[in-house]
């Protein structure tokens, strides 16, 4: 049985391998439907379905993982900048405020003939609260082009972005990019077979 890991995103990936995963990376291409009248955690449900169904029937005897991660400010989605206003605009808003990262996660496994056995998705909310920033420091950090490929314009991990929270709630690794606890506590009760192959559990 393979692992697929239906994402480009490093910091996903890093965070499976920190568990020991050995996996093969397929991201998805579909041009995902974001339907805002959903909320924060059935939408990013919807997403990472989107992704994990879209090259689930490319992969017979596999377990497929597939994510997404939004970030929302009082009700309203912050996704990636589209340039360095936009990014600047967004840390501006998040300043001295708090916000919630949500992620979702689908996960299927395949049979050998390609068709799906049983698929599960779940999400996870981290809330963060950042400190109060400056204008110098929000345009020091969207100059280093780091949050351009980030929802909410900031990175929590090797990243500066780091020092702007001041709080946070919940799993850190959901605002990462990927809720490790869920993940494996999901699998475990949902998948037990595959649960014990993946974590060489007799």
């Amino acid at each position: 049985m393979k692992i697929i890991l239906a994402s480009a995103s490093p910091r996903r990936a890093q965070l499976l391998k920190q568990i020991n995963l050995t996996f093969q990376i397929y991201p998805s291409d579909i041009e995902e439907v974001m339907d805002e009248s959903l909320s924060p955690d059935l939408l990013v449900e919807s997403l990472a379905k989107q992704k994990g169904e879209s090259v689930r029937h490319e992969h017979p005897d596999s377990f497929i993982i597939a994510a997404d991660t939004i970030v929302t400010l009082h009700g309203n989605y912050l996704g990636k900048p589209v340039d360095e206003h936009d990014a600047e605009a967004m840390l501006q808003n998040l300043s001295s405020e708090t916000h919630e990262v949500y992620s979702g996660v689908y996960l299927a496994s395949t049979h050998k003939n390609g068709k799906t056995i049983s698929s599960h998705t779940f999400s996870e909310k981290t809330k963060v609260t950042f400190g109060a920033l400056d204008e110098s420091e929000i345009k020091d950090y969207v100059a280093t082009g780091s949050p351009m490929d980030k929802a909410g314009s900031y990175g929590i991990q090797d990243d500066f972005g780091a020092v702007f929270v001041k709080q946070i709630h919940g799993d850190y690794n959901n605002v990462v990019g990927f809720p490790l606890h869920a993940f494996y506590q999901q699998v475990k009760r949902r998948f037990p077979t595959i649960f014990n192959q993946l974590f060489n559990r007799s």
